[in-house]
């Protein structure tokens, strides 16, 4: 009986153990699960970072020894200039030039109004004429290229008397003169003011255009002079119509004038006694006068560059 017990004792335990078996492993399972999760989602302390210093090194950059820069030759462009050939307007006649002087003086001067002074008739033939005579100390005024000045010479108020001789035309050299009271009168510097236009209009002519359109009509200018029978270069004869100009002085003393008969005369003997183009000087007054040496300077200077071949 007792036996029987035990074995169903054991019997009864065989099977508590059989059903706590199962179980058993359910937990473990459970547990090995848990430290599964624990591990990949569990709460981990972050490492703690030490900020260590940081040491930057500069490389020193060697040095770069400089290359000489590389010469480039660049082939030279030659550049085909295009010659213009200059059209040279013809000449007209000699007879028929004065209408074609009228439309080219403009272009001399910037006094334009001043262009009424010059005699628009045979205005080459006038300009030869009256400068040759110039030249050797002879006014021709019935060739003059410029009209007569509207304002007459009039002498100062002022007069005095003084006693001067004159010598008959009947009288020889070995007769006496005649002692003949006279009336003097004192220059009027005023008087020489109707001829500033004149050197206005020369003054207002550019001296290197002047030589330029000089030579350009300088055929017409070479036959009309040739007419007067000379074969020389009228050139010269203009530089020594200038040169008389430009070798005037003035004189020192006081102009003195004269009136024996219509025309005034200088008192001084000397004076009077001048080629009629240097007395003609004499009336342009001082300031006239250098104003018109200086314009005529520089272009002396310029015809004599331009017949010896110089520019």
């Amino acid at each position: 009986m007792d036996n029987l017990n035990q074995s169903l004792e054991k019997s009864d335990q065989a099977s508590q153990n059989k059903a706590s078996w199962p179980l058993i492993v359910f937990i473990i399972l459970v547990i090995i699960a848990i430290g599964v999760a624990w591990q990949f989602t569990g709460d981990k302390s972050e490492p703690v970072v030490i900020d260590e210093p940081v040491i930057i090194v500069e490389k020193i950059p060697e040095p770069v020894e400089e290359l000489p820069e590389p010469i480039i030759e660049i082939p030279e462009v030659v550049v085909e200039e295009e010659v213009i050939e200059s059209v040279i307007e013809p000449l007209p006649s000699l007879d028929n030039s004065d209408d074609w002087l009228k439309l080219k003086l403009p272009e001399i001067t910037w006094r334009k109004e001043l262009l009424k002074l010059i005699i628009d008739e045979d205005m080459i033939r006038r300009f030869v004429v009256f400068t040759d005579n110039f030249a050797q100390g002879i006014i021709a005024y019935e060739h003059s290229p410029f009209i007569l000045p509207n304002a007459k010479f009039t002498p100062a108020i002022e007069s005095v008397s003084f006693q001067q001789s004159f010598q008959k035309p009947e009288q020889t050299d070995s007769d006496s003169p005649l002692p003949v009271k006279q009336n003097v009168w004192q220059w009027n510097e005023n008087s020489s003011r109707r001829f500033s236009l004149y050197v206005d209009l020369l003054r207002s002519m550019d001296s290197e255009n002047l030589v330029q359109w000089y030579s350009e009509i300088k055929p017409l200018i070479d036959e009309a002079y040739t007419e007067l029978g000379y074969e020389d270069d009228f050139t010269r004869t203009l530089q020594d119509a200038i040169t008389r100009v430009l070798d005037m002085e003035l004189p020192k003393s006081s102009m003195a004038l004269i009136q024996p008969s219509v025309m005034y005369k200088f008192a001084d003997s000397e004076l009077e006694a001048l080629p009629d183009a240097d007395k003609l000087l004499l009336r342009l007054g001082k300031d006239n006068l250098l104003v018109m040496k200086s314009v005529l300077l520089e272009l002396h200077e310029k015809l004599a560059q331009q017949e010896n071949g110089v520019h």
